[in-house]
């Protein structure tokens, strides 16, 4: 089972200063066993946006180009083997260091005699999709922008072995959850209360 914290948070009160490694803590100490405390954003770190200012043709290779990208505080030389870019795009750039969700590490790297200082990604290696077929194309996005900022990955997932609670069906959502943790941080639980509308009809005559 995968936790949000940001869905935990509709309903508890969790203290803003409490480390989520620490409410992963306090959960195995009194309610579930976690497995895993993952920020999301992790999976993009070196990964910002990037607007596309020029692109040459490889003087070594017909079917690669030198792209040069602007990512904020400076211009990158990339080369790039997609034909569906253009100058003017906003495109993700995997910056040197930058390890992929596909396991892929970003190195700056001599291709054909010139040098790459990074990658234009496309969707199988972020994790959004099977394409390979082109680079992703992004719609506005501010140039040196973190990606993971674009995509709005401001959240922690808690994951919770499913044998720890399969006994405590109280504990089979996120509601369930926070109520449990509000207990045992004793801080505030949001009783939530749906509103409900009542729709109203004139009276219909079948006859």
């Amino acid at each position: 089972m995968n936790l949000s914290l940001n869905w935990l948070k509709d309903f508890v009160d969790i203290p803003k200063t409490m480390a989520p490694e620490e409410l992963g803590r306090l959960l195995c100490l009194h309610t579930v066993e976690v497995e895993k405390v993952e920020r999301l954003a992790d999976k993009y770190k070196k990964v910002v946006v990037g607007k596309i200012l020029e692109i040459k043709s490889h003087p070594n290779a017909d079917r690669l180009s030198l792209v040069k990208v602007d990512i904020g505080k400076t211009e990158l030389e990339i080369v790039c083997g997609a034909s569906n870019i253009k100058v003017g795009q906003l495109v993700p750039v995997a910056l040197a260091g930058a390890i992929l969700p596909n396991g892929l590490e970003i190195k700056s790297a001599e291709i054909r005699g010139v040098k790459s200082n990074g990658m234009l990604c496309a969707e199988d290696e972020l994790g959004l999709g099977q394409g390979h077929n082109g680079i992703i194309i992004l719609v506005k996005g501010k140039v040196g922008q973190a990606f993971s900022d674009y995509l709005n990955l401001n959240d922690v997932v808690l994951e919770v072995d499913n044998k720890s609670l399969t006994h405590r069906a109280d504990l089979w959502s996120h509601y369930g959850m926070a109520r449990d943790i509000s207990a045992f941080l004793n801080v505030k639980f949001k009783d939530y209360r749906p509103k409900a509308e009542i729709l109203k009809t004139k009276n219909i005559n079948f006859k």
